[in-house]
């Protein structure tokens, strides 16, 4: 007994550690791909990680409004993509910034104003840089151009 609490069975103990283990492994599944736990339909959990990613992408649109503004049809195609293999942590905002940084870096983007958009809206953001897979290489010495609009 510690500070007056009586110790908890064996048994509670043990059903507490299998059920968080169950609980992680079932939002595993829901949010980042994970396989199914045994006793769950496979149907059922597909559509609920489906609706819980389009519910995501919603939520983005809603609190970025010039993401979706940027990439016109490609929007949902592509943060569903990203809801799909990134399991939300961060919040919203920084779900977002996630999202547009990997655009950036692997994504397809559809045309050269949109990336730039996009860097644009980064940048607002966080003061971040272009990611690393983008920056352009330069040898010494050699002048800076920049691009005008």
């Amino acid at each position: 007994m510690a500070d007056g609490i009586p110790a908890e069975p064996p048994e509670t103990a043990a059903a507490r550690r299998r059920l968080a283990l169950a609980q992680a492994a079932l939002l595993s599944a829901l949010t980042d791909g994970g396989p199914v736990p045994d006793g769950f339909d496979r149907a059922r959990l597909r559509i609920q990680r489906e609706a819980l990613a389009a519910k995501r992408a919603g939520v983005i649109a809603r609190i970025a409004p010039d993401l979706p503004r940027i990439l016109g049809d490609a929007y949902r195609p592509a943060v569903l993509a990203h809801a799909r293999r990134q399991p939300l942590t961060g919040g919203y905002r920084q779900d977002a910034i996630l999202f547009v940084r990997r655009l950036l870096a692997d994504g397809p983007l559809p045309n050269g104003p949109a990336r730039r958009e996009l860097t644009a809206w980064l940048r607002a953001r966080t003061d971040a840089p272009e990611p690393a897979g983008r920056r352009r290489r330069l040898l010494p010495g050699a002048p800076i151009l920049r691009r005008t609009r």
